[in-house]
């Protein structure tokens, strides 16, 4: 048994933020933030919406379900990934379960940051495979603003607010001289000695001043080490997408599609260049999202799809890097 996307819906909010913006909160410029990220605008939902992590991922999961042909009382699963959740505990993904009547499903959240689709998708995929379910929504839903620096401009200038969801099922298509869709590997990476190049720290902290008098940073929001995540992230990204090849026999020639997360443009640049890929080979949408950690794939693969880039056969890796450090790829036949 093979799992494999059966379906995909995507939630962005209406309120658009540009470069232009962001010139009367920090001192940047559009072409400052274009040419160091590829970033002209980002989705930032309004503080008065009110919204929850839960709200963002139960709209994009809808949309999943109705792409799939699936009521919510035939998910098995809900697995939810986000930086940014609705509480400490309980998990969000038991939120997301109540909020669209999903009443025989388990629910739990993954913590992988940026790179949380990619290890909630192979959860899904490996339960879906041992037969443990025939069908799990994975949900990536990320509400960033709340958690950045505004007035940081390494920073506020590269998150949005973004919600992507998938199902994950059973692939029933195999057959003698057929090419079977479905999730073929994954691999997964982690480093924990990188973990202070990227981090946010409990919102629920009690004992944490407002700034720290070291580096003058906040530490309720997001801090980075720009330089560092960008090497690391281009080294390792490229390392496991190739492996992750060659341990299906394959090499990344091979590929009709890579979907990373979308970071930085620079960053999705050099990976695929390292991979030896043509710039049709390589997604990116950065440009109008920003980095919307955990959702920026199922966002990417949906841009990918109404471009007409993404058809049935491909052969699709799917990568992304993450506070941890951790890092993955899920390599797909669509």
């Amino acid at each position: 048994m093979k799992a494999k996307i059966t379906g995909l819906g995507v939630w962005v909010p209406d309120n658009v933020v540009t470069n232009k913006d962001l010139e009367s909160l920090v001192q940047t410029s559009d072409e400052w933030i274009v040419t160091r990220t590829g970033i002209r605008e980002r989705r930032i939902v309004p503080k008065e919406l009110h919204y929850k992590a839960s709200d963002i991922g139960s709209f994009a999961a809808l949309k999943a379900l109705e792409a799939a042909n699936l009521k919510a009382d035939e998910l098995d699963g809900i697995i939810v990934a986000s930086i940014n959740p609705d509480k400490q505990f309980p998990a969000t993904a038991c939120f997301v379960q109540a909020k669209i009547g999903a009443s025989q499903a388990f629910a739990f959240d993954v913590t992988a940051a940026c790179a949380g689709f990619v290890v909630a998708l192979n959860q899904a995929a490996l339960l879906v495979a041992a037969g443990q379910a025939k069908n799990i929504l994975v949900i990536g839903a990320e509400l960033l603003s709340p958690v950045i620096d505004w007035s940081d401009r390494n920073t506020c200038i590269l998150f949005g607010d973004a919600a992507g969801a998938v199902i994950v099922g059973e692939s029933n298509n195999a057959g003698q001289g057929v090419l079977q869709s479905g999730i073929l590997r994954s691999m997964l990476k982690s480093d924990g000695n990188a973990s202070e190049i990227l981090y946010l720290n409990s919102q629920l902290s009690f004992n944490e001043k407002q700034i720290d008098p070291e580096n003058n940073l906040k530490p309720n929001c997001m801090n980075m080490d720009g330089k560092q995540v960008f090497k690391m992230a281009v080294k390792e990204l490229s390392d496991i997408v190739s492996r992750c090849l060659s341990a299906e026999g394959l090499k990344p020639s091979d590929l009709d599609l890579l979907v990373p997360h979308q970071a930085n443009s620079r960053i999705i640049q050099a990976v695929g260049e390292r991979l030896g890929l043509k710039e049709n080979q390589v997604i990116i949408n950065v440009q109008k999202y920003g980095n919307t950690s955990s959702a920026s794939i199922p966002l990417a693969l949906n841009d990918a799809l109404l471009e007409g880039r993404l058809k049935p056969g491909m052969l699709v890796a799917l990568a992304a890097i993450g506070g941890g450090m951790t890092w993955g790829c899920n390599l797909i036949r669509w």
